[in-house]
């Protein structure tokens, strides 16, 4: 092969290449490149991934099997036998010695209550209703776990950038003590002091790093990533605002994810009375059957009917019913004190969130301002020949109120998510 040949083989395979890596990285989406993830990827693909939801699923599947064949006829039997078969005598077991020996062979199905299957079906499909439900919530509860991993992952890396970004002041305190120290102006006690509070912060980072990898670990755990990989973008949502209201919280409580299967739990309770008071309906059955007999004796027919007798209904049907109904009753007062412990819950959680925005706010408009102010104007005097104790416990206060406000976040962003998922996706997008 020529030189030129060659050239242009090469390119060729080099220019394929490079079409197969474009078209792959336009197709995968931009978080799985960047690792940069927002809240919303991060609820949407715990919801695709949780193995839970598919349990779950397979669950409400299994159901709907189940109740397509709830109010199915029972299989037929077959019936096989001999009739009056000699067992004494000198004839015992002889097939041929009696005219009234036959062989039979017949089929016999039996014919349910018309009422029994009905309220069969129904327990059936409330039974599918209640699996629905269950993964409703579930997946409102993936939502709001994934919303909170992400929003603790999110506010640890705040925390650990607001302690980063204290080292050039602490680096700028170390230079000026020694700088004074070599002035003959400043003690040795000053210059460690300066350097104990730059090792200090070094912990302190060393600690927020931590914290940083740990809620990795939730998030990934969600997720099924590497948690090494994973960051959040630092733009999340206005943690300040709701995506729906709080009257519309407070009216919608049987919608959220506790409440959700208690309706169809009263449902299936109310179809477990049908079934008990459906027990007094008698049930009835038909076999055929033909005989066959020895020589030339004729060969028999048999048809015959059965049907139930449920005559003695006080101590059996009807205790089965008043258990039912008494279960419904439980089901009832169990669902309304439900309702009453999410309305408290969901209160508790508004009030929470509420102090927690106030919180914020104060910290943003004054107390962070301030303390950076103070520890800026210590440093600022102690470099023009004032003492380094006002600059350390002002820069120990500035540390622990950055820390403070990073965490504070981080409670309000989960004060928000328990609230902003609290309502199935097509009613309420966060």
């Amino acid at each position: 092969m020529s030189a030129s040949l060659l050239l242009r083989h090469v390119r060729s395979r080099l220019f394929s290449t490079e079409l197969v890596l474009s078209v792959f990285l336009a197709a995968a989406p931009c978080w799985a490149l960047t690792h940069d993830l927002r809240l919303e990827d991060a609820v949407h693909l715990a919801v695709e991934r949780a193995p839970a939801i598919t349990a779950l699923q397979s669950q409400v599947e299994a159901a709907r099997e189940e109740a397509g064949r709830a109010s199915a006829l029972p299989d037929p039997k077959m019936i096989f036998g001999i009739d009056n078969l000699p067992v004494t005598g000198s004839n015992a077991f002889n097939t041929g010695a009696d005219f009234m020996t036959m062989k039979r062979i017949g089929l016999m199905q039996e014919f349910p209550a018309r009422a029994k299957r009905k309220a069969r079906q129904a327990l059936a499909d409330r039974t599918v209703e209640q699996a629905e439900a269950l993964t409703v919530a579930d997946q409102l509860q993936v939502q709001r776990d994934a919303a909170t991993a992400w929003v603790a992952l999110w506010a640890a890396e705040r925390e650990l950038a607001a302690l980063q970004d204290l080292r050039k002041q602490s680096a700028l305190a170390v230079r000026l003590a020694k700088a004074r120290l070599a002035g003959g102006a400043g003690t040795a006690v000053d210059a460690m002091a300066a350097q104990a509070a730059a090792l200090e912060l070094e912990n302190r980072i060393e600690t927020a790093t931590a914290d940083v990898e740990d809620t990795q670990a939730t998030l990934g755990r969600w997720l099924g990533e590497a948690p090494a990989e994973l960051r959040t973008k630092d733009s999340p949502p206005d943690f300040s605002r709701l995506p729906v209201n709080e009257a519309t919280l407070l009216a919608s409580i049987d919608r959220q994810p506790s409440l959700l299967p208690w309706r169809s739990r009263e449902d299936i309770a109310a179809a477990q009375v049908d079934v008990a008071s459906a027990e007094k309906h008698p049930d009835w059955s038909i076999s055929a059957s033909y005989g066959q007999r020895e020589r030339s004796r004729s060969d028999m027919l048999a048809v015959q009917f059965a049907v139930g007798l449920p005559l003695f209904t006080r101590n059996r049907q009807d205790r089965g019913i008043a258990a039912r109904r008494a279960d419904l009753d439980a089901a009832i007062a169990s669902h309304e004190d439900a309702r009453h412990m999410q309305t408290e819950q969901v209160r508790r959680s508004l009030a929470e969130w509420a102090g927690f925005k106030r919180q914020i706010a104060r910290d943003d408009a004054q107390l962070l301002p301030l303390a950076r102010d103070r520890a800026r104007t210590a440093l600022a005097s102690y470099g023009a020949g004032s003492e380094l104790q006002p600059w350390l416990d002002a820069r120990r206060d500035e540390l622990d109120i950055r820390v403070t406000h990073a965490r504070r976040l981080g409670d309000l962003g989960r004060a928000w998510a328990a609230l902003a998922y609290l309502l199935p996706n097509e009613e309420i997008r966060p």
